[in-house]
């Protein structure tokens, strides 16, 4: 396989986590289990843009489909990140009803409606047809299609450049990420700006977050890898900010090469750190398979030894990140009976690989559980507050990444 940016052979591999099924492909009845397709899921290093990516099995079009099951707005901390963003954002570019705001893989409307009630004209871009109706019903408009050259083409003839673009946990969703980040040069306009947020690779090697790896994301990014692209793509990197979302990301700041925007010190004072941390040297990639090893098999013996002494454990949050570790950890419904989730998107399904049943946090009642299981620990803490009251005081939480936490 070669580099999916600077097409160089890809010669370092940094996990290989086996075949599994897609991570938000939950399956509505049990007559489905028989037709579930897995693929390969292994990741690769590029030694020349230093880009992480997944091996290619599978299509954008196979992973997002009408009734994708991932809706932001489910998430309290999420809505509370994106309002305050779009507060700042305001204030600082000066935006007012003259301007144009998209935001590319605008989910359920989850940001674009602080647009919206400040009277500034947006636009979703959307290919998930169930959260993009989800939008609509906001009153946002929203484009139904997967971004690129070409759609950017198309809206800025239809509507016009973008004063502001938005990309929240996209970038690394795309197979061709070449292209989608020249259809950002190409609609943006001459002094706008675009705002990328993805997970930091740096904290997804220094705390072991493998569950974030799978077959939706293509792409593990650093400030390096997104320079290389962005700067192939007539962009220029201006700021960079740290963020506590999902587990450590980025928010990177891109503008036009020859705007007028001056650039932040953040950016040198990033990329020297993710030097010193080892980013651009092989070595720091070597170990990461064998402390995945290490936190599957650490969730296992929890399971078995907590079902020999007859106590209860059920996991919360049917997040894609935790179908990762439960299937790369061998984890079935004999271990695990079930799995609670507030997005009613995804009740009355079953996650994908481990078949386990997903319920309203209302079936909580049901199971006085000893253990509670929580696979999106990056809102561990809104979860805590969430089911206050609701467990028994003698019930323990449970998070595996970076390593196994009983508290």
């Amino acid at each position: 396989m070669k580099c999916r940016h600077c097409q160089q052979n890809l010669t370092i591999p940094l996990v290989d986590l086996g075949s599994m099924p897609p991570s938000n492909a939950y399956l509505n009845s049990v007559q489905q289990f028989a037709d579930e397709v897995s693929y390969p899921l292994k990741v690769w290093v590029c030694q020349h843009c230093w880009l992480v990516q997944t091996e290619d099995f599978t299509r954008a079009d196979e992973l997002f489909t009408e009734d994708y099951a991932y809706f932001s707005s489910t998430s309290t901390s999420w809505l509370e990140h994106a309002k305050s963003y779009t507060q700042e954002v305001i204030q600082h570019r000066q935006l007012n009803s003259d301007s144009f705001v998209v935001e590319i893989a605008s989910n359920d409307g989850y940001l674009l409606r602080n647009f919206v009630s400040a009277g500034i004209p947006c636009l979703g871009v959307e290919p998930t047809l169930a959260t993009a109706q989800a939008a609509r019903a906001l009153g946002i408009d929203v484009v139904s299609d997967f971004f690129g050259v070409s759609l950017a083409q198309q809206l800025k003839q239809h509507y016009r450049a973008a004063d502001l673009i938005i990309a929240n946990n996209v970038l690394a969703h795309v197979p061709d990420i070449n292209d989608f980040v020249a259809g950002i040069s190409n609609l943006l306009a001459a002094e706008g700006v675009c705002s990328f947020e993805f997970p930091h690779l740096l904290n997804l090697l220094q705390y072991h977050q493998f569950d974030t790896i799978y077959h939706e994301h293509y792409s593990y990014l650093s400030l390096h890898s997104v320079l290389s692209i962005t700067q192939q793509a007539g962009l220029r990197i201006w700021k960079v900010e740290t963020l506590a979302t999902h587990g450590g990301s980025l928010r990177v700041w891109v503008c036009a090469n020859n705007s007028g925007i001056t650039s932040h010190q953040s950016v040198q004072d990033m990329l020297h750190y993710e030097a010193e941390f080892g980013l651009t040297d092989a070595l720091v990639y070597q170990h990461f398979q064998s402390k995945v090893d290490q936190i599957a098999q650490s969730l296992k013996l929890f399971l078995q030894q907590a079902k020999k002494q007859n106590k209860q454990v059920v996991a919360y949050g049917a997040a894609a990140k935790g179908n990762t570790l439960l299937n790369y950890s061998g984890v079935q419904i004999d271990d695990l009976p079930v799995v609670l989730d507030a997005a009613k998107s995804k009740q009355g399904k079953y996650l994908p690989g481990s078949h386990i049943p997903i319920l309203s946090p209302e079936q909580l009642i049901n199971y006085k559980p000893d253990y509670l299981l929580i696979l999106p620990w990056n809102i561990r803490d809104e979860i805590q507050k969430q089911l206050a009251g609701q467990l028994p005081e003698y019930c323990q939480f449970v998070t595996l990444i970076p390593e196994l936490l009983i508290v």
